[in-house]
């Protein structure tokens, strides 16, 4: 009884898999169109990478922030030793764009 209901199983995540790639690969056609400069995608996808490391330098930001608030409370000097490096790394994180352009001049 066990054994017929793994395989039951194991044919609906397969089947739910197969549904999966033919509604996406039939049904959601985009038409895809290039450009003329190639400098124009590769400055488009930086810019889409560098606005996820931000994001995810500001999610850090507000850990650290966490962290440092819950160490004063409970009076943990590693803990807000931990927490002032977190914010210090996160605002290096948040603002790598601008320090990669003033260090490049860019």
């Amino acid at each position: 009884m066990k054994k017929n209901k793994k395989i039951r199983n194991k044919v609906i995540s397969i089947g739910l898999k197969v549904a999966t790639i033919f509604v996406a690969f039939f049904l959601m056609k985009n038409t895809v169109f290039g450009t003329d400069n190639p400098l124009t995608v590769i400055n488009n996808l930086s810019t889409f990478i560098f606005s996820i490391v931000k994001a995810i330098g500001m999610i850090l930001l507000l850990w650290g922030i966490v962290q440092i608030g819950m160490a004063l409370k409970s009076h943990d000097p590693a803990q807000r030793a931990s927490g002032f490096m977190t914010l210090g790394g996160a605002v290096i994180i948040t603002f790598a764009k601008e320090i990669l352009d003033l260090i490049t001049g860019g």
